[in-house]
Formats: C-alpha cells, sequence, structure tokens
C-alpha cells in the first residue's frame, strides 16, 4: 500500500505542471480525481500524435503526451462552467485533502471555487495554485508556457552552444524542464503542508509559479551571477565551473566525460595515456583547469577521438573516472541499468487494453508505489466517483447527463 492511501486529491489541474504533482500523488497512493471538461478534457489529450495503439497497431485518440502525467487518475467530466457542475465540485472539495489548480490567476473566483470558497466548507483543505507567474506582482494575470518561461527565467541563456560557435544560440531544453520542476516543487510543498496539517488541523493555499520555479532551479549558475555581477555564458555541453566536464567526439561517436574532482583527472589522464596532462602546472587544479579550459580541451580532444566509445566506457570504468554515453531515448531503454530498474511499465488500459509508461523513480524500503491504472480515458469515472463520494442516484446522474453538465 503506497504511504499516501487514504489521502484524496482533487486534480482541476490541466498540462503537465499540476497533473506532474498529481500523478506522483497517485503513485504514492492518494485517491486522484482528475476534473475535466466534458467536451474534450484536459488540452493534451490531442496532443499529438503520436497516440496510444491499440493491438493491431492502429492509433487511438489519446495522445502519448497525455499518458505521460496522468496515470492512476480517475476521470471525471464535469462542466463547472454551470452552477450544477460548480456545486458537484464544491461538494467534491468538501471530501478532498488536496487540491491542485492551474487556471489563470483568479480563473475559478468567478465559478466559486476559489481557495477561501472552498476554505470555507473545508478547513483542511491544502490547495495548491500553479500558475506562471504566481498570484501576485504586476505578470500574476498573463499567461505563459514552458517555452517562453524557460527564456524569461534565463535557462536559454546558458544552454546551448556560444554565439561564436557554428551553431551557437540560445536553446530550449528538450523536455519542459520549467513546467516538470514546477510540478516537483508543488509535489515537495502539498507534501510539506500536509504534514504541517497533522499539528495545526489546518489547510493552506499554495501559491507556486513557473517563473520563481526556473529562477531558483538556476542553482549554481544563478550564484554564480549573484557572487560575480557577471552573467554566465553558454559553454555546450561544458560545465561553467567543472573542467573536463564535457562530451568529447570519439571514433565513432561521443562520450559525455565528467571529471569532478583532482584525483579523477589524474586517473583519467593516466588511462587516456597523456599523463603529462596531470602534471602540467597549467591544469593541477581544477581553478587553474576552468582557467586554462580552452588549451586543455583542445589538448584532450584528439585524445578522446582515437577510441571507440564503448572502449572509453570500459577503460575509463576501470579507473573509475565518471563517464557515460549520450544515448538517444531507444538506447535509453536499452541499456541494461534502465531494464534491470524496472524503468518501463505497462498498465491496463480502458481504450487501448495496454499503454506503456514510466515508472515514478522513488523507490520505498517498506511501503510500496502504486501503480493502478493508466491514464482514464475522459469521463471513465464519473459515475462511479459520483455515486460512491456524493451518493448520487443513477436518475439523477441521467438528468445531470442530459443538460450535459456531466459527461
Amino acid at each position: 500500500m503506497g504511504p499516501l492511501r487514504g489521502v484524496t486529491v482533487l486534480d482541476l489541474s490541466r498540462i503537465l505542471a499540476g497533473p506532474w504533482a498529481t500523478q506522483a500523488l497517485a503513485d504514492f497512493g492518494a485517491t486522484v480525481i482528475k476534473i475535466e471538461r466534458p467536451e474534450g478534457g484536459d488540452d493534451t489529450r490531442g496532443w499529438g500524435p503520436p497516440y496510444l495503439k491499440f493491438a493491431d497497431g492502429s492509433e487511438s485518440e489519446e495522445s502519448a503526451y497525455f499518458a505521460s502525467a496522468n496515470r492512476g487518475k480517475q476521470s471525471v467530466a464535469i462542466d463547472f462552467s454551470r452552477p450544477e457542475g460548480q456545486q458537484i465540485v464544491r461538494r467534491l472539495a468538501g471530501h478532498a485533502d488536496i487540491l491542485v489548480e492551474n487556471f489563470k490567476v483568479g480563473g475559478l473566483a468567478r465559478f466559486g471555487l476559489a481557495y477561501h470558497d472552498l476554505a470555507e466548507l473545508n478547513p483542511r483543505l491544502i490547495y495548491c495554485s500553479i500558475s506562471a507567474f504566481g498570484q501576485s506582482g504586476p505578470e500574476a494575470a498573463a499567461p505563459g508556457y514552458d517555452a517562453m518561461i524557460q527564456g524569461m527565467g534565463g535557462l536559454m541563456s546558458v544552454t546551448g552552444l556560444p554565439d561564436s560557435a557554428p551553431g551557437g544560440g540560445p536553446q530550449k531544453v528538450g523536455i519542459a524542464v520549467s513546467d516538470l520542476m514546477a510540478g516537483m516543487y508543488s509535489l515537495s510543498a502539498i507534501l510539506a503542508a500536509l504534514y504541517e496539517r497533522e499539528h495545526s488541523q489546518q489547510g493552506q493555499w499554495i501559491d507556486l509559479a513557473l517563473l520563481d520555479s526556473q529562477v531558483a532551479l538556476l542553482a549554481n549558475q544563478g550564484l554564480n551571477f549573484l557572487t560575480t555581477g557577471k552573467a554566465p555564458e553558454r559553454h555546450g555541453t561544458a560545465h561553467p565551473n567543472i573542467v573536463p566536464y564535457q562530451a568529447f567526439a570519439t571514433a565513432d561517436g561521443h562520450l559525455m566525460l565528467a571529471v569532478g574532482n583532482d584525483r579523477q583527472f589524474v586517473k583519467f589522464c593516466e588511462a587516456a595515456g597523456c599523463a603529462e596532462l596531470a602534471r602540467d602546472a597549467r591544469y593541477l587544479t581544477n581553478k587553474m583547469r576552468v582557467s586554462n579550459r580552452d588549451t586543455l580541451v583542445a589538448s584532450l580532444a584528439p585524445v578522446l577521438h582515437r577510441r571507440t566509445t564503448r572502449s572509453w566506457l570500459a577503460a575509463l570504468a576501470d579507473s573509475g573516472v565518471p563517464c557515460g554515453p549520450i544515448n538517444d531515448i531507444a538506447e535509453v531503454f536499452a541499456e541494461p541499468q534502465v531494464k534491470y530498474r524496472e524503468m518501463r511499465i505497462d498498465l491496463p488500459h480502458a481504450l487501448t487494453g495496454s499503454a506503456p509508461g514510466i515508472r515514478n523513480p522513488v523507490l520505498f524500503s517498506r511501503t510500496q508505489l502504486e501503480y493502478r491504472t493508466a491514464p482514464p480515458a475522459l469521463g471513465q469515472d464519473t459515475a462511479a466517483v459520483l455515486k460512491s463520494v456524493l451518493d448520487m442516484s443513477d436518475s439523477e446522474l441521467t438528468v445531470l447527463r442530459a443538460a450535459g453538465v456531466v459527461r
């Protein structure tokens, strides 16, 4: 049984940041009720191709994007732009421990579903609002998506090759990292609030902004600027504070070399047959290697190019020097370590019979994660949830369906 078994989450979020957080809550055993529009549901259901496939290889209408962030949830389709729908959501919130939403600032207030509205009904409710810019400030009401936050939050300024290099310029990270980190910060905040509630018996409102999350995620690059007053530059695959720590071309591909300290640098040079570089006064310490980055990298490049990637992996593993291949996604799932750790999972799906997924990376020693179902079909749990949680009768559901309030 998951560590959050018995916790109920009302998920009013869409796209990625909110669903990423609530999917993790579902993995941890919480009951997650995902509220969707009866027509179309979560926007990402249609964000394809690719789409989940039936057993015969034909495509469904459920996108792989939606499937990546919504497993283990129950889909309840309610039109809460209607008074009847608003009342249903309020009643569900009265039974919930946690509510997660990512509407524009003030968007739910016009439906009577803002934090202050629902806290009156359920003082123990933990209400997490995820937005582009937060609940306050000059940009609070503005919309925002991951890519623009990567740019505005500084990530693209340190991602990619320098302007002077061929193909140089700012680059977006290949996954929606601002959304995903906002989801993870939301998850940690929700769990902290859940723990605090054990002492106070009170819920609270969590204000989580994508831009704030991205600025926090600048980590050492942010502190590099705050310490020096100089904006960091792009270094491609290289590290701003450690050398050599970057990708090198090999005889048949590339190798990511990650030398983290002086001792590892000596071992690398010995294994690579260039021990003289470890004795060179310019490269004795990491500080010196950072100052003399260009000459060291120029010396190492032809050395790394002499052997294949697999040959380097074997040689450097024997020397205890951190390094790895630069895999494409197919190669990732073929990695023996990834296969051993069973990172791929397959779950029963209401439409296609089965759907692939990627497991939560957390492993507990005693409690278990729960992968109960694949992402739900739109509205597949409406009747079951409204009957079990709100004691609705079949006749009430029939009236609501006929009026288009639920699906």
